[in-house]
């Protein structure tokens, strides 16, 4: 009993500091410090000033659509806690469920601190968002290759712009689906502070990385530009950023660990 009031007090304090790290204070005086203005006078309205308002309402269709698409993606989290328990043994379903919710946590706070800031600091944004290029412009690149890591918004410093703060939510929901794969192949006989300590390290530095090179702007992504390959590397739906890493990752594991105690038979 005392494990388990220890594990749901690591939930609640993980789940303080991300409510502290994600709170975003704004101090505007009446405007947008950004310069946006978000009204449009009826009855005036000319060619120019229509055209104004249906790009508005065109990325505002945008940002609801990714908004939407990240929130499902957001939910796979009770799905895998679901599954997972239900292959586990009932005295193993509390450390399981518990585990699951809190890598999300963890990886959260991790990629806000630096994670998204490896991933698509370097990325310019994307226009369809309307978002500001020069916000997320910092890149360290290795000449006649590419991008190997973006050095802008740790912690969201310097982002003051709607689309990076949709573009850190939509890539955090992906990149805590990664961290939460390895669990279930790990279930029953991981420990819970590797747990915390792995999630830590992947949403830091490990995905991060990876998905610079592919949807941040980095070297795999422009291999078609700089050494005529096509397109260079797509990647849909994560099937190799998100899938390909969390399986490779819960396959080490499940190899270091072994299988269950009690579990299987020798045959």
């Amino acid at each position: 009993m005392s494990k388990r009031k220890g594990k749901i007090l690591v939930c609640l304090v993980l789940t303080l500091l991300a409510a502290i790290a994600f709170t975003v204070t704004a101090f505007a005086a009446g405007a947008d410090p950004g310069g946006s203005s978000y009204t449009f006078s009826a009855g005036s309205g000319s060619l120019e000033d229509v055209g104004r308002l249906a790009g508005k309402a065109f990325l505002g269709a945008n940002y609801t659509w990714v908004l939407i698409c990240a929130f499902l993606v957001f939910f796979f989290q009770c799905g895998f806690a679901m599954v997972e328990t239900g292959f586990c043994r009932g005295k193993n379903a509390a450390h399981t469920m518990t585990m699951n919710f809190m890598v999300f946590l963890v990886g959260a706070v991790g990629f806000f601190l630096t994670g998204f800031a490896f991933q698509m600091g370097g990325s310019g944004g994307v226009a369809t968002l309307g978002g500001d290029s020069s916000v997320l412009n910092g890149m360290i690149s290795v000449p006649g290759l590419g991008g190997i890591i973006g050095t802008r918004g740790f912690m969201l410093f310097g982002t003051y712009d709607a689309s990076a703060y949709l573009l850190f939510f939509f890539h955090m929901v992906f990149m805590d689906t990664t961290v939460t794969i390895p669990t279930g192949a790990m279930a029953e006989r991981v420990k819970y502070s590797a747990v915390v300590i792995t999630s830590f390290f992947i949403s830091m530095f490990l995905y991060p990385v990876f998905a610079n090179w592919v949807w941040g702007g980095g070297w795999l992504s422009k291999i078609g530009v700089n050494f005529g390959l096509g397109h260079g590397v797509v990647d849909f739906a994560g099937s190799a950023v998100v899938h390909s890493m969390g399986g490779m990752l819960a396959l080490a594991g499940a190899t270091v660990i072994g299988p269950r105690i009690g579990k299987f038979r020798k045959d």
